[in-house]
């Protein structure tokens, strides 16, 4: 893995059961993000008052929007925590990441 010293990574060798695994993870992650998302654009597109509605001194739809930045960074961070290590031989299942 790359460091902090500015120097070129070595190349890290790709374990497809590793690489599978945190494929996974990003779909499982990208869909949570989707479906929230999918719903700040519907409700901006069918129902604009309800996004103008007062929250806090701000209408919804900033509230919202605010909100969707901080998830996307919140699910950046799981991801990130989810995908910190390789799998080891115990996590792979029935042939799984051997050959």
């Amino acid at each position: 893995m790359a460091g902090f010293d500015h120097v070129a990574a070595e190349a890290e060798a790709a374990d497809p059961a590793t690489a599978a695994r945190n494929a996974r993870y990003g779909l499982i992650l990208f869909t949570l993000y989707f479906a929230f998302y999918a719903v700040f654009v519907g409700l901006n597109a069918f129902q604009p008052d309800t996004m103008a509605r007062n929250i806090g001194g701000v209408n919804l739809a900033v509230v919202y929007g605010m909100g969707l930045i901080g998830a996307a960074f919140v699910l950046a961070l799981i991801y990130c925590w989810l995908c910190r290590s390789p799998v080891t031989g115990s996590e792979t299942r029935s042939g799984e990441g051997t050959r």
